[in-house]
C-alpha cells in the first residue's frame, strides 16, 4: 500500500492542476483571437430551416472574469495547501484552524471556569450555574451511551443509582473520564468445566443476589465459583480496583437471567469507555465529574 503514498504521486497531482489552469488560459486566448468565417456572421449551422448559429466573440468584461479567476486560482495554490503535498506559503491546515480555534475557545472560557476549580464536588453540585454547565457537557458527550437521563442502558452503567465499577468518587469519575476504561472479563468457561458446571456456577451467581435460581444448581456451583473469585472476591462483592462487578446487588450491566450469566461466563467481555481528555479541558473535565457524582447522591442505594 504504501507504493499508493509516494512523493510521485504528489507531483503528478501538482502538474497536473498547474498544466489545467495554463491549458484554461491556452483556451481564451484561442477564443480571443478567433475570426468570424461567414460573411453574415454565422458559424453555418443552420437549424429548423432558418434558425441560424451566429459567431460573437466573448464580451471582452466575460473573458476578463476568466482570466482574473485562473489568476486568482494560481495565487490561491500558491498561497494554501493544493499543489500536491505543498503547504503553501501561509503554511495553513485544518488542522492547524481547529486547533487555534480550540485554543481560543479554551481563553475565553478561563474565566467561566476559574471559580469552580477550587471547589469540590459537594460544592459544586449546589451552584445552579455549574451544575447547568455540567448537564449541557454530558447532554454533548456522554447522553449518547449513558443516555439522556444518565440511566444508561444494556452494556452502559447507570450512573444514578450509586453502584460503581472503578469507585463513586468525584476524583475516581475525573480519572474515567479523562482516561476512559477498557472493563475486561476473559471467557472462564474452560477455567469452571464442562457445560453443566457453568450452568451451576450461573445459578450460583444468580443465589447471590437473592435473584431467582434453581437451588439445588447453586449449591453445586459454588465450588466452581472458585475460578471466578480472584476478581469478584470469595463473596462476589466485586473488586472496584479493577472493574470487576458486585454480583450480590442485582445490577446486571450486561442483561439479566441464567441465560444471561451463561453467556458471559462462556463468552466474556470486552467493554470499552473512550477517554475524553482529548476533546475536554481539565476545567470542563472537574465540573462534568461533579455534575455525574451528582447524579447519584440522590437516590443512592449502595453508598461505596
Amino acid at each position: 500500500m504504501s507504493d499508493f503514498f509516494s512523493s510521485g504521486w504528489s507531483t503528478f497531482v501538482a502538474a497536473a492542476t498547474i498544466a489545467g489552469l495554463v491549458l484554461c488560459l491556452v483556451l481564451l486566448i484561442i477564443a480571443s483571437r478567433r475570426r468570424v468565417m461567414a460573411d453574415d456572421n454565422t458559424t453555418g449551422h443552420v437549424w429548423d430551416v432558418d434558425l441560424r448559429e451566429m459567431n460573437n466573440p466573448l464580451p471582452r468584461w466575460w473573458m476578463g472574469l476568466f482570466v482574473i479567476t485562473v489568476v486568482f486560482s494560481g495565487i490561491y495554490l500558491a498561497m494554501y495547501p493544493g499543489l500536491g503535498s505543498s503547504e503553501g506559503t501561509l503554511k495553513w491546515s485544518s488542522a492547524g484552524q481547529y486547533e487555534a480555534e480550540q485554543a481560543k475557545a479554551r481563553a475565553a472560557l478561563e474565566g467561566v471556569y476559574a471559580k469552580y476549580q477550587a471547589m469540590d464536588a459537594a460544592a459544586l453540585s449546589k451552584d445552579p450555574s455549574a451544575m447547568a454547565i455540567g448537564e449541557r457537557l454530558f447532554a454533548n458527550n456522554c447522553a449518547g451511551c449513558h443516555g439522556s437521563d444518565a440511566k444508561g442502558s444494556k452494556g452502559f452503567p447507570n450512573l444514578t443509582d450509586n453502584d460503581w465499577l472503578y469507585g463513586g468518587a468525584h476524583e475516581t469519575i475525573v480519572q474515567t473520564i479523562n482516561g476512559g476504561r477498557n472493563g475486561v472479563m476473559p471467557p472462564m468457561a474452560a477455567a469452571i468445566g464442562g457445560p453443566e458446571d457453568v450452568k451451576n456456577v450461573a445459578n450460583y451467581v444468580l443465589s447471590l443476589s437473592g435473584s431467582p435460581h434453581n437451588s439445588i444448581a447453586a449449591q453445586l456451583g459454588k465450588a466452581k465459583f472458585g475460578a471466578c473469585a480472584a476478581c469478584h472476591g470469595p463473596d462476589g462483592k466485586g473488586n472496584q480496583a479493577i472493574g470487576a462487578p458486585n454480583l450480590t446487588d442485582k445490577v446486571w450491566l450486561h442483561g439479566w437471567g441464567e441465560d444471561a450469566v451463561i453467556a458471559m461466563i462462556n463468552n466474556g467481555k470486552n467493554n470499552v469507555m473512550p477517554a475524553h481528555a482529548s476533546r475536554l479541558s481539565p476545567e470542563q473535565i472537574h465540573v462534568l465529574g461533579a455534575y455525574v457524582w451528582s447524579l447519584s447522591q440522590g437516590t443512592a442505594v449502595a453508598a461505596q
